[in-house]
């Protein structure tokens, strides 16, 4: 079943529980994207991962574009870097407000916008999760695979690799700022992996096809 929205920025309306933002900035990061998207990117907070005032997830962070640029090469993203066109691909945060001086969230605040959150990835109901860094990637594991209490959060051990979710692929990305030689390169292979298979997969069955 697909999204009937036409909608890039916020594609379901979603309106955030508080606001306290700092002047000039937008009060959230919105999901942004196709809401039809097979792919969907998560990231942890708009302070860590960028777009306090383009209100887009992973831009205006050097680091966050560079990773954009990845998904520019598999055909994924077009357009400007400051207002990027994204296909069969949607990406947003565990935590979308964006906060006084980028702090990161309280464990209250994440707590508060986990509801939104969980709501959106669900609408999406993309094929394969892509969280970026180690909370985006704890949060996944735990709440939509059963094999966190097996897995060693070890980020760059676990970057670009498949893991099996409850009807979901999820493929871990270590946070671009800490990328060494060959990261970006063995996400980009595993994407064009994936792309090559067939890799949707049968809701509740958590397997891969092809």
């Amino acid at each position: 079943m697909e999204n009937v929205t036409d909608r890039t920025s916020n594609p379901f309306g979603m309106r955030p529980p508080f606001q306290k933002h700092d002047p000039g900035n937008v009060p959230a990061v919105f999901g942004y994207g196709d809401a039809n998207a097979d792919f969907h990117l998560i990231g942890d907070h708009p302070g860590i991962h960028g777009g306090e005032t383009t209100g887009i997830p992973f831009t205006e962070h050097e680091t966050s574009e560079r990773l954009l640029e990845v998904f520019r090469a598999v055909g994924f993203v077009s357009g400007p870097a400051s207002e990027p066109v994204f296909s069969n691909f949607f990406a947003d945060y565990l935590h979308m407000c964006t906060l006084p001086g980028g702090r990161p969230p309280t464990t209250d605040e994440y707590d508060e916008l986990e509801r939104y959150f969980d709501a959106e990835l669900r609408a999406i109901n993309a094929h394969v999760l892509l969280p970026v860094g180690a909370r985006a990637t704890d949060h996944v594991l735990q709440e939509y695979t059963t094999q966190r209490h097996r897995i060693d959060l070890d980020m760059p051990a676990l970057h670009a690799t498949e893991l099996r979710g409850r009807g979901f692929m999820v493929v871990p990305i270590l946070d671009p700022v800490e990328w060494e030689a060959g990261d970006r390169e063995q996400l980009l292979e595993r994407l064009e992996a994936i792309l090559d298979s067939d890799y949707r997969q049968t809701k509740g069955v958590a397997t891969r096809i092809g």
